[in-house]
């Protein structure tokens, strides 16, 4: 057994990234699975505003991507639901049409190939924070991993179903994961759907940790070595996954989510 007691803290680091990719697999549901189920972790995690909000993921094909059907709710998505779409919102497989809202989540695929999953959400603590036109302020551990990646617009693009909308919103991301829109909601943009899902459960927490704190006196700094160390610690893929079927399973136990799952 390795004296671990005298071990650096990068050491350490190291050691336990190695540990965590042997002892934790991908991820086994398909892709269309994890979208379905990201709509009702974020259902079940306080991103209900009725209608309003879209996912997609890419699929795979240059220019297409999965999303759910308008007129359905977080809480109604299922695998056999969604959608399949190109870049200009014609349904390619699917029954029923996309939100034209969409638009703009073409705009930053084409910005950012890095990108693979988009969550936009009018979340209740994050619109609330949007109102007072203020960045969100990353001051605790557990949003680290949003620390330094979250980009702010103070102004409002109105509803951001034409190309105008998708210019500014993917020019306002930039290279950031995350975007705070002003009297709008949060935009999430991650390399898979698990890192998205996390990301945004992630981003309405900082943002109610952030308005009661601001309530209550002063929001402090971290440091920002330390605060950046936590940010890539707990931003890894493997990470993502395994928070991702802990959400998972979390919702697949409340019986209203057991139509989730279905083949299609």
């Amino acid at each position: 057994m390795q004296d671990t007691f005298e071990l650096a803290k990068e050491e350490l680091v190291a050691q336990s990234i190695v540990q965590m990719d042997q002892h934790f697999a991908e991820s086994p549901y398909t892709p269309r699975q994890k979208l379905a189920l990201t709509c009702r972790i974020l259902f079940d995690n306080g991103h209900d505003s009725g209608l309003a909000g879209q996912i997609t993921a890419r699929t795979g094909k240059p220019g297409e991507y999965l999303t759910q059907r308008l007129g359905l709710g977080f809480d109604e998505i299922a695998e056999d639901n969604l959608l399949t779409v190109d870049e200009d919102l014609n349904v390619l497989d699917g029954a029923g049409m996309p939100n034209p809202a969409n638009r703009f989540h073409s705009w930053v695929y084409r910005a950012r190939p890095d990108v693979n999953c988009i969550i936009h959400t009018h979340a209740l603590h994050a619109s609330a924070l949007g109102m007072l036109e203020e960045p969100l302020k990353i001051s605790h551990m557990d949003n680290c991993v949003l620390y330094d990646d979250v980009a702010f617009v103070g102004e409002w693009p109105g509803v951001p179903v034409g190309n105008e909308e998708g210019e500014f919103i993917s020019a306002a991301l930039g290279q950031k994961r995350a975007l705070l829109l002003s009297h709008h909601g949060l935009l999430v943009a991650a390399t898979s759907i698990e890192e998205a899902c996390v990301l945004s459960i992630a981003f309405e927490r900082a943002a109610k940790m952030h308005l009661l704190a601001a309530a209550a006196g002063t929001i402090r700094p971290i440091d920002h070595r330390l605060a950046k160390e936590a940010h890539d610690w707990i931003v890894r893929p493997r990470r993502n996954t395994v928070a991702f079927e802990y959400y998972a399973r979390r919702s697949l136990k409340d019986p209203r989510n057991a139509d989730c799952l279905r083949a299609a």
